[in-house]
């Protein structure tokens, strides 16, 4: 195989959107995909405004945009009714999409492969697990297990965006330094209508409570609900019908059992890889950062490192700019995923599980405030929409 190329280790949102955009600036690419095709589970289905605006470049925007749900404001709700709704309409002077699209990432993936698959030097090979990494200092090798038999592929650069349990992250024995909450997250999926229900519903609403805060987000023909854990629930538990249909009557007695599309428990996590870069491989996304969803800033904060990372070496590949130029990368998206996604991500999950009375009281408070005040809304739609992040970034 020709080795003047780069390889892409993982066939997510990241990995796709990183291959499109070397293979749109005619850099060869080969995607590296463990799964025997595209994955469809039901993981991030939030994508902020900057994020839109980046994959507007990919070609398959318009695509995306009509199979997804665009959600204009976001509300921060306690049982009794509503704290603090914020409109994305407030920042259309900074961005071409003033709200977020609620679709699961699954549909990208799909255009974003059907789009590759059109551009010559792009190749995607599925059943393809990443065993190892080596490096001779002109080329980096990818291992691949298969049918119990090793292949090397070679590329002058590799990107790992192989997920959370990177398989590149391990090989190139980079610390995933963190902590894992003690809870789980429940995720239950249904069709039942609860912006009939909720007197003025946002399409995305996180509602604070101390005993047992939850997660109402809608997809097209669906709302997605999240939960805490308990620790010394066991997951047969959890998943449990009696258990899941509990929780659910928790946030809206019915009376007759809600009707159900799909559920799954997972495991919460703050960490951050150690490096970006290691020789000729870089890390991307989950298999760089993950954090706590509430805020959907993991994936999104993936695909800006995706875009982050793809620019540079399409200025490098090209001559335009010296091999240090891939340094950059490092030094403005690590400091995101610690200072920035770390940080609102908890700060979100602490204030939405708040028992102590006057950190209640305090964070309704400040949402209602800041709601209230034009600037400081706008400056918040800046923050939760990941704006300030970028620009954070680009300070670096």
């Amino acid at each position: 195989m020709n080795s003047d190329r780069v390889l892409v280790v993982g066939a997510g949102p990241v990995g796709l959107v990183v291959a499109l955009h070397l293979a749109q600036h005619d850099i060869p690419v080969t995607v590296l995909e463990a799964e025997s095709a595209l994955p469809e589970t039901l993981r991030a289905s939030t994508f902020h405004p900057p994020t839109l605006d980046m994959l507007a470049s990919t070609g398959v925007l318009d695509d995306f945009l009509a199979l997804g749900l665009k959600a204009p404001t976001l509300q921060y709700r306690e049982r009794a009714g509503c704290i603090a709704e914020f409109d994305f309409g407030r920042i259309a002077d900074v961005t071409a999409h003033p709200y977020r699209l609620q679709c699961e990432q699954f549909k990208l993936n799909r255009l974003l492969y059907q789009r590759l698959a059109t551009l010559p030097g792009a190749e995607v090979c599925f059943s393809s697990e990443v065993t190892g990494v080596e490096e001779d200092g002109s080329s980096v090798t990818a291992v691949v297990g298969h049918g119990g038999e090793a292949r090397h592929f070679r590329g002058r650069y590799l990107v790992g965006a192989d997920g959370a349990r990177s398989n590149v992250r391990k090989a190139l024995d980079i610390p995933f330094d963190g902590f894992t909450w003690p809870e789980r997250f429940l995720v239950v999926s249904t069709p039942f209508r609860f912006d009939e229900k909720f007197a003025g519903l946002a399409p995305v609403s996180y509602f604070a409570d101390p005993v047992e805060w939850f997660f109402l987000l809608r997809v097209p023909g669906l709302w997605r609900v999240m939960f805490p854990t308990r620790p010394e629930e066991s997951d047969a538990d959890v998943l449990s019908d009696a258990s899941v249909e509990r929780r659910l009557q928790s946030v809206l007695p019915t009376g007759t059992p809600y009707p159900l599309e799909h559920r799954t428990l997972y495991p919460v996590h703050q960490r951050v890889a150690a490096r970006y870069r290691q020789g000729r491989a870089f890390l991307a996304g989950d298999a760089a950062h993950i954090n706590n969803p509430l805020g959907g800033m993991g994936m999104n904060g993936g695909i800006h490192d995706g875009y982050n990372l793809a620019e540079r070496l399409v200025r490098v590949w090209h001559g335009k700019a010296p091999d240090a130029e891939l340094d950059g990368y490092e030094r403005q998206r690590r400091p995101i995923a610690l200072e920035y996604a770390n940080v609102h991500s908890t700060r979100n999950k602490l204030n939405l599980e708040a028992r102590d009375r006057d950190r209640q009281e305090q964070f309704r408070r400040t949402m209602r405030e800041t709601a209230s005040d034009p600037k400081r809304a706008y400056d918040y739609l800046l923050q939760v929409s990941m704006i300030a992040s970028l620009r954070q970034a680009a300070r670096l």
